[in-house]
């Protein structure tokens, strides 16, 4: 029942959302096999016809319930919501297909599950000059897309979606990273040392190397110090000293390590 729900909330946002190019009350013409229904589906998929496509395969899925086109029908469903930008329709219809199918080959290659993050990962927040930044927005979707792209990562790494996993990755990885480091940054300018402190730490266990390591280690030792715990700030000194030789916090790192007795 609920692979029903999710179609029929799909067809609602996609005749909202696509209007002439969903044809809305556009006719089709079934067949009498499962396959060539399947492979009208398909057709209007690669004409971007998603709302028609969806006929079909719901089709599919009530006329033949035990074909292996019904159950590629399921998938389809999912293809034609991300399609249509209906992401969030998508993720669920994507996920029922892995929990009802879990053996099947678009599962265990990769695919269902890539295409989750993906759909996660096109919701990111968006950077417009006229509003804040992305880094300062809700992060929900960048934490959800990191979580199944690492999935991805982890339970399909010689699958052909790794790659491009790994990339998505790194630019949420990026995100997420400028968000912790402006609410680090937020709590350093209001005194708050101990925020930064939390804040830092998740940086980078959860997001080294993708920029912010040198900075937010000198911070980090900076802010320790703040709150009386100086062994801790010399190991974040020396941890950017030893890491980082020549960048430009280091000498600055040197200079707060002679100053805390080393």
């Amino acid at each position: 029942m609920r692979t029903y729900a999710i179609i029929l909330g799909f067809l609602s946002l996609v005749g909202l959302a696509c209007g002439g190019s969903a044809r809305e009350g556009g006719s089709v013409e079934y067949s009498v096999s499962a396959q060539q229904n399947y492979e009208r589906g398909m057709g209007l998929m690669d004409e971007g016809e998603w709302l028609d496509a969806v006929k079909y395969f719901t089709f599919v899925k009530a006329r033949f319930p035990y074909s292996k086109f019904a159950v590629l029908a399921d998938l389809r469903i999912a293809d034609a919501a991300f399609g249509a930008e209906s992401y969030l329709e998508a993720i669920d219809a994507y996920k029922l297909f892995i929990k009802f199918h879990p053996t099947h080959e678009m599962v265990e290659n990769g695919y269902a599950s890539f295409r989750i993050a993906e759909g996660y990962y096109h919701m990111l927040p968006d950077d417009w000059f006229l509003v804040p930044p992305a880094y300062e927005k809700d992060q929900s979707a960048a934490v959800d897309a990191a979580r199944e792209l690492q999935g991805v990562m982890r339970d399909y790494p010689n699958s052909k979606f790794a790659p491009k996993a790994k990339q998505l990755y790194k630019h949420v990885g990026q995100l997420l990273a400028a968000h912790e480091w402006y609410v680090a940054t937020f709590y350093w300018k209001r005194g708050q040392a101990m925020g930064t402190v939390l804040r830092l730490r998740t940086l980078l266990k959860q997001y080294p190397d993708v920029g912010y390591d040198e900075e937010a280690l000198f911070l980090l030792g900076r802010a320790y110090a703040k709150t009386g715990r100086k062994e801790d700030a010399k190991k974040s000194f020396q941890t950017l000293v030893d890491r980082y030789p020549k960048h430009r916090r280091a000498g600055d790192a040197r200079h707060e390590l002679a100053s805390l007795g080393t």
